[in-house]
Formats: structure tokens, sequence, C-alpha cells
């Protein structure tokens, strides 16, 4: 089973091992929709995603970056 948009912190531990060297205070979210999309175990519809769940993805990246 893949991840889904709910699956905020696993997706953002998967943009953490994919994108290593990017700080993600300053991703916009064109970009992470886009790099979430391409995650490999990414499987839900694309038009799911809004501002308030890219929202949530990157502050969870910010987390888990802390």
């Amino acid at each position: 089973m893949g991840l889904k948009w709910t699956d905020t912190l696993d997706i953002a531990i998967a943009l953490d091992e994919a994108h290593p060297d990017v700080d993600p205070r300053y991703v916009n979210f064109v970009d992470l929709r886009d790099w979430t999309l391409a995650l490999d175990e990414f499987d839900d519809d694309p038009t799911r995603s809004g501002e308030k769940i890219l929202e949530a993805i990157q502050a969870a990246w910010i987390e888990e970056r802390e």
C-alpha cells in the first residue's frame, strides 16, 4: 500500500531522504507537490492535494529536520 496525501509524516520522511540538501522552510508548494507526486511510494489522486495538506507536509518535514 502506497503513500496517501494524509500520510504527511511518512511523505516528509521520504522527501527528506530524496532531497537531503533542500531546506524545507523554503520549498514552494508547487515543488512540494511535484516532489511528492514523484515519490515511488506515492499512490494517491494528484487532484486531492490542497494548501492545507501541503502545509502539513512541509511542517512535518521541518519538524523531521529539527
